[in-house]
């Protein structure tokens, strides 16, 4: 049989995998699916901007006099309070802008729309990977929306870092995001979603440099200082708050990229419907 004729009879088989335009298709339509509903959900936007408005705009106004700061890197000059905790705020949207996703996610779960996500062709890592990058950019869009609004409350960093800083808030974002993904595999219902998100928001925004700065907190308290050196939304607040101003810190960027891989690959593993969290719940009887 000539080789032409044994390829009519066994036509080659049909390539595998995806095209690049159809992962593009469905990480568009993850992210405009999780835009839509932010936007259906004024409150939420709402919401985002005035816990950090009210400490920007009545916590830091009662304690300027008080909690002065010296002049540290990245500040070439003494600053104003508010303007030392801006980039702590900004990490607090990214903080609850990413629990916020991953309550939508166990939402998701118990209402059965995960389960269509999760059962589509498409791997399983890219799925919670988009639905990440989703999150992290409706997280982006509140700290931009703050940022203007601070600028009227005089904090004005140079106006080049408005546009350094996008690289710094999307690494935190993701981070945080994945962070709260991981935890939202361990959930199983939604009505315990806010007693694990108090023994981790919380806890992780007072116990880093986000409200006053490390060498202050040493000298009031060697054991809290350790405890902020461990806390990995230290790094995130510092990525910020030194890419503000144009300059990169290299342990922080080291430190959010590591847990960003950790986080990210707990999270994958804890979907897997063979390995992770998930299957033991289905195996306990849980919701999955």
């Amino acid at each position: 049989m000539s080789i032409s004729a044994h390829t009519e009879v066994f036509p080659s088989a049909p390539p595998r995998g995806f095209r690049f335009s159809q992962y593009g298709a469905c990480l568009a339509g993850i992210m405009l699916r999780e835009g839509l509903r932010f936007l259906n959900q004024r409150e939420r936007f709402i919401s985002s901007l005035v816990r950090p408005l009210l400490w920007l705009f009545v916590f830091a106004a009662g304690f300027r006099q008080v909690l002065g700061v010296s002049i540290i890197p990245p500040y070439k000059t003494y600053v104003l309070y508010e303007v030392y905790i801006t980039p702590g705020l900004c990490g607090m949207i990214l903080l609850f802008s990413g629990m916020q996703s991953s309550l939508s996610m166990v939402y998701d779960r118990e209402m059965g729309n995960m389960r269509t996500l999760l059962v589509s062709p498409f791997p399983r890592w890219f799925l919670l990977v988009s639905k990440l990058l989703a999150g992290v950019a409706v997280s982006v869009v509140q700290v931009y929306v703050f940022l203007a609004i601070a600028w009227f409350w005089s904090v004005k960093p140079p106006v080049i870092g408005y546009l350094l800083v996008l690289p710094a808030l999307i690494l935190a974002g993701m981070m945080l995001c994945s962070l709260g993904m991981l935890l939202s595999s361990m959930i199983r219902q939604l009505e315990n979603f806010a007693g694990i998100m108090n023994f981790v928001i919380f806890p992780m925004y007072f116990a880093s440099s986000a409200l006053y700065p490390l060498w202050r907190i040493q000298e009031s308290s060697p054991l809290l200082f350790h405890i902020c050196q461990a806390n990995p939304f230290t790094y995130a607040v510092e990525l910020i708050r030194f890419a503000l101003y144009g300059r990169i810190e290299w342990t922080s960027l080291a430190v959010v990229c590591g847990f960003t891989v950790l986080f990210l690959g707990g999270a994958i593993f804890a979907y897997d419907p063979a390995k992770g969290f998930l299957s033991r719940k289905r195996d306990t009887g849980g919701n999955g």
